[in-house]
């Protein structure tokens, strides 16, 4: 008899979750809470939030769920996997205390300050007078204010003048424009270089990176404009060398496992850090407690192993039993979103050109904010598909990525034409 898979989570990385793990050979049965209009392919959506951990729980025990895969960060952070676990259920993803890596800036930042893990100079503020007083003086200037708790990748802001430190933490302290996740911030030294993501599986001990890949956080081409979820990603990033993810492992992924080790948490899961490059020198910007969004679709679409597997592996802590193979041709996602997308944006508008687009050879539409109404797909969010696709080279990769891009409209529509520009560049 096979096994019934609940995704927690409703967005584009959620949708390549689904996609996945519907390939495993032992999958009977996938539910997606609440998931969207192109998950319901693999999956039975349930109207449940991902915040709504004890109906989750509830809903896994009463279908009999075999393994819980968390997609998003606010559900770890409010202690989903502690709650399952003391049901006897099983699931896919770190505990509360292993997730206020994400859930708090401050708690990282202490962490890898404690343990010499490469990283920003930062100073920590819970009164925006004292953050001002401090920006004034100059000496900081360029900076990058964060907000402490969970802002939806949206609650940081590289300043380069004193005026843009000065207006962020107005927006985050003074007008609370991210709630209870301003209530501290991080004024962090500004880092240069060119930006990657790095993500890993790991059981607590053993620890196994996937291919590198790099998202495109800038809302506009050329990197210009507010920070957003992520317009794009590709994998993997030429600027991580082999020489290179060696140094990242050796300083910072297994010196943070095992850190965390030290404080009395076991990790078991996914592990994101976020770096910036300078010179062949990584240093941590952030770290995520999850399969990244939109990093999880290109990656996904490379992973060979079925990805139940590595997940069971992970929860029964025998990773290091398990080999991880990845297609070696590079993937490109390509983000379509509404239009005033990150700030206010509308809803239900149809979209044309799903069928179209899927017909392109090697290329997948991942659905992140969509809905069905009357049978026709429609806009449901900011970030509104993924469109990602394979190649033998990037820019193969790019190409057919930009051709299903192409089949599809719907009003307002807007996306970066220049997905994987420095890949291309570099090749």
């Amino acid at each position: 008899m096979g096994i019934r898979v609940l995704i927690v989570g409703g967005g584009g990385r959620e949708h390549a979750l689904a996609w996945k793990i519907a390939q495993g050979p032992r999958v009977a049965k996938i539910y997606c809470a609440p998931g969207n209009a192109g998950i319901a392919e693999f999956a039975e959506c349930v109207a449940i939030e991902p915040s709504d951990i004890s109906a989750l729980c509830r809903f896994a025990v009463k279908n009999a769920v075999d393994l819980t895969v968390v997609g998003p960060e606010l559900p770890l952070t409010l202690g989903i996997v502690d709650v399952f676990e003391k049901e006897g259920l099983r699931i896919f993803g770190p505990s509360q205390k292993a997730a206020r890596l994400e859930g708090s800036k401050i708690f990282a930042k202490e962490i890898m300050q404690k343990y010499a893990i490469p990283t920003a100079a930062f100073t920590v503020f819970a009164d925006a007078t004292a953050a001002r007083d401090y920006l004034l003086k100059g000496n900081s200037i360029p900076v990058v204010i964060k907000a402490d708790g969970l802002a939806a990748g949206k609650g940081v802001f590289p300043s380069l003048r004193v005026e843009d430190a000065l207006a962020a933490v107005d927006r985050i302290m003074i007008q609370c424009e991210f709630g209870a996740a301003g209530s501290k911030i991080v004024a962090e030294q500004f880092l240069f270089g060119e930006e990657a993501s790095f993500i890993c599986f790991t059981d607590g001990t053993s620890i196994i990176p996937m291919p590198s890949s790099q998202d495109h956080k800038r809302v506009f081409e050329g990197d210009r404009g507010p920070n957003t979820g992520g317009m794009g990603a590709y994998s993997p990033a030429p600027v991580i060398t082999a020489a290179l993810e060696e140094k990242i492992m050796q300083t910072i992924m297994r010196p943070l496992i095992a850190a965390l080790r030290e404080e009395g948490i076991r990790y078991k899961g996914v592990i994101y850090a976020g770096l910036m490059i300078d010179r062949d020198n990584p240093y941590v910007l952030e770290f995520n407690v999850r399969f990244g969004d939109p990093e999880t679709q290109p990656l996904l679409v490379r992973l060979k192993t079925d990805l139940v597997d590595i997940m069971q592996a992970i929860i029964d802590e025998r990773l290091s039993e398990i080999t991880i193979e990845w297609d070696p041709r590079p993937a490109v996602c390509v983000v379509l979103a509404s239009g005033g997308y990150p700030d206010k944006y509308e809803k239900g508008y149809p979209i044309l050109g799903l069928k179209e687009a899927a017909q392109v050879p090697d290329a997948v539409v991942f659905h992140a904010g969509t809905a069905l109404r009357d049978g026709q797909v429609v806009t449901d969010g900011g970030r509104v598909l993924g469109v990602t696709a394979w190649g033998i080279s990037i820019a193969d990769a790019v190409q057919r990525a930009y051709q299903a891009v192409n089949k599809i409209h719907w009003q307002g529509m807007h996306f970066r034409r220049d997905i994987a520009y420095r890949a291309i560049k570099h090749a």
